[in-house]
């Protein structure tokens, strides 16, 4: 591809996020994270307490980034149907023949809301549509448009009636992002959008074709060998079973993170760079992607849980023990 459309493409990114804070105010890393996600091809967790703009951020990507957008309210009596869709009994000229009718899953952005209320079963109803981009019903299979990426909150204080997501569905989100709380700037700034007259319009900046096109430049992003070695360290640092392992993840882990996670900082890292202009992927760019794709893929043992240690504070040690080659 000419460095033309390259910089033509970057310079869409940039003017994207200047268009998303039109709507959503603060949440920076935020805004990042998810389009780093998008241009992954993967998926994003965010946590945070109710209120935070989660569904309007959202929903202001949908606009910005000219996709299609669907909502689901995860709730515990969901069912697998609600989200996939069904085979309807169809009667014409006196014969029934069914008809697949769609679920909200056929979309490009999909919102699906404190996804931790819904039972394990209607939670696996959406495993196939995030890792092969396709839906499976009465053995007929269909494929989902691409991009299609889900956005899934959770609420990390109300545990009341939720469902803790199963690890296989946790891996198969690239980032797990925690939206924290505004400043008192941030929010002196979203009291004059959220309860004046004050009208935001938000303009398309990327197209579709562009999105597959910046998924596709970001595959060639040069990595070099060390790059790629220190990455792949830093996956079987997580591994308290292995003797390499620092001692703080031997006595504070208990299930480390799978290839998923490799593959996850190799791409996402790859993204990171593309964004900031550069044409190869840094040791930063590494450590940088490393706290989000880490985070929901490593289980801390009882005694970490019980001293209050987070995955964070993990990665933390993970990261200054890994030495760069």
């Amino acid at each position: 591809m000419e460095k033309d459309m390259i910089q033509e493409l970057l310079e869409k990114i940039q003017e994207c996020k200047v268009e998303i804070a039109k709507g959503i105010v603060g949440q920076k890393d935020i805004v990042n994270g998810v389009l780093i996600g998008l241009f992954s091809g993967g998926n994003v967790l965010l946590e945070g307490v109710p209120g935070l703009g989660k569904t309007q951020l959202v929903k202001t990507l949908s606009k910005v980034l000219n996709l299609s957008f669907s909502r689901i309210q995860f709730t515990p009596d969901l069912m697998p149907a609600d989200v996939i869709g069904t085979n309807i009994i169809i009667n014409e000229d006196g014969k029934n023949q069914f008809e697949f009718q769609k679920g909200p899953v056929f979309t490009n952005l999909l919102l699906a809301d404190e996804i931790n209320r819904a039972t394990p079963k209607t939670q696996s109803a959406l495993l196939e549509a995030m890792q092969e981009k396709t839906v499976t019903v009465a053995n007929e299979t269909y494929k989902l448009q691409e991009p299609f990426m889900v956005l899934a909150t959770q609420n990390p204080i109300e545990m009341e009636g939720t469902y803790p997501l199963p690890e296989a569905q946790l891996d198969r989100f690239l980032f797990k992002l925690q939206v924290s709380f505004p400043t008192l700037e941030e929010l002196m700034e979203i009291m004059d959008i959220t309860v004046t007259n004050r009208d935001i319009r938000l303009e398309e900046i990327l197209t579709l074709k562009d999105i597959m096109e910046i998924r596709s430049i970001v595959k060639e992003v040069p990595m070099a060998e060390g790059v790629k070695e220190y990455a792949l360290k830093i996956i079987l640092a997580t591994h308290p079973e292995l003797d390499e392992a620092p001692e703080y993840v031997k006595k504070y882990i208990s299930v480390g993170s799978s290839p998923r996670g490799a593959q996850g900082i190799f791409i996402a890292a790859r993204v990171l760079a593309f964004m900031d202009g550069r044409y190869n992927v840094s040791f930063q760019d590494v450590k940088d992607v490393a706290y989000p794709i880490l985070r929901h893929r490593i289980i801390l043992n009882f005694e970490g849980v019980s001293e209050g240690i987070t995955t964070d504070m993990v990665i933390d040690k993970i990261i200054e023990e890994v030495k760069v080659i």
